[in-house]
């Protein structure tokens, strides 16, 4: 999401495929309301190494609380500021797919149409064809498309470089599709810089600009923004990012960096309060009109994936332990891992720990998902 949703091939890949001086909690909530965000947060930070870890939980009556656990800065101790801002990496592809529903509810894409309508002869080479690909398939990962991520090289090796989107999509291009389009499923960074391409071509205007009238604007997200190109920062606040090796090794800061490798697959910063907003406004019907929200709920079910998940238009559908489900998305990149989920009655989460988790571990690769659920279940 975009890193392990990303390099190393977003959550599907990273399940196949450090020490601190002590945590504290804080938290703007008063005495005696529910902690259970703080707890998992808490655990996240002592039982799975993360540096620091923060997050916004958002119960039925629209109250918002928010934790944090760890440092912010392994030197310097400092303490996680609270609802932060944080890079979170893959769930940009929501904020993709809710404006290419968008068009597609004014007309402007059919999304059972070729890509090849809108871009053609982009989606060519390998036996990769955009004549044989629709708009569908891009959203929800059947596409068939090798992720231009999984071979990519450390972040230490490219966290200053600059990358063109078309560069991006020529190395996803550069090998032989996964599988038939429409035959199988598995997530595809490289789909959804088509996706970015694709939404450019029909505005005729740059896709950040696009999420940023449409969505951020709209909504008012005010702590929500695609960094520009060449900004390698985050905005205040912020902890700091780090990066390990492998499990043992000296964390490495890795806050600042070049996103554009992530560009439409996973390129926007925000604090986790705003997550929780643009996802609600996404699954209450003020983003999408009542057809296209039906086709972003349509999920598929993959194989070999986080258990109880399923995947819609650009967003997760995740059974819940308490019954019912929750929506959301999560991302990873070097330096940060969020995890996310809202249900339709208006209770949502948002959190991200400052470090990727071990891609040999897969106890911490599920523990996002776990919380999530704890939490969510929780808020009842």
């Amino acid at each position: 999401m975009i890193v392990s949703m990303a390099r190393r091939g977003v959550l599907a890949a990273a399940l196949v495929s450090l020490v601190l001086t002590g945590t504290t909690t804080t938290a703007t909530a008063a005495a005696g309301r529910d902690d259970t965000l703080g707890k998992e947060l808490n655990a996240l930070v002592k039982q799975h190494g993360f540096p620091g870890a923060l997050g916004a939980v958002r119960d039925r009556s629209g109250r918002t609380r928010h934790f944090t656990a760890g440092v912010a800065d392994v030197r310097t101790k400092a303490k996680v500021p609270v609802d932060g801002y944080v890079r979170i990496a893959s769930n940009t592809k929501t904020y993709v797919a809710a404006v290419a529903l968008q068009l597609a509810g004014e007309g402007r894409i059919d999304l059972d149409a070729p890509v090849e309508k809108y871009l053609p002869k982009v989606i060519r080479g390998n036996g990769n064809d955009g004549r044989r690909i629709t708009v569908r398939m891009l959203l929800n990962h059947t596409s068939g498309l090798p992720n231009y991520t999984a071979d990519m090289p450390s972040v230490l090796e490219i966290r200053d470089r600059y990358q063109e989107p078309y560069e991006l999509l020529r190395a996803g291009l550069a090998h032989k599709p996964l599988f038939p389009p429409g035959k199988g499923w598995a997530y595809s960074n490289t789909g959804y810089v088509a996706l970015g391409l694709l939404i450019q071509r029909v505005t005729g205007r740059p896709v950040q600009e696009e999420i940023t009238n449409r969505i951020i604007k709209p909504l008012g997200l005010k702590h929500t923004y695609w960094p520009g190109q060449g900004e390698r920062r985050i905005r205040e606040p912020h902890p700091k990012g780090y990066h390990f090796a492998g499990p043992g090794a000296k964390p490495v800061d890795v806050t600042e960096l070049d996103p554009s490798w992530g560009w439409a697959a996973g390129q926007l910063i925000a604090r986790p309060s705003d997550v929780n907003r643009f996802f609600l406004a996404l699954l209450d019907g003020t983003l999408l009109k009542p057809q296209q929200l039906k086709e972003l709920k349509q999920t598929v079910t993959p194989e070999n994936f986080v258990p109880g998940i399923s995947y819609g238009l650009g967003i997760f559908k995740m059974e819940l332990s308490c019954g019912g489900h929750a929506w959301g998305h999560g991302g990873d990149i070097d330096g940060y891992e969020t995890r996310n989920g809202v249900t339709e009655d208006g209770r949502a989460v948002s959190f991200a720990v400052t470090a990727l988790p071990q891609p040999t571990d897969q106890e911490a690769q599920l523990a996002g998902f776990k919380a999530v659920d704890r939490v969510l279940c929780a808020t009842r």
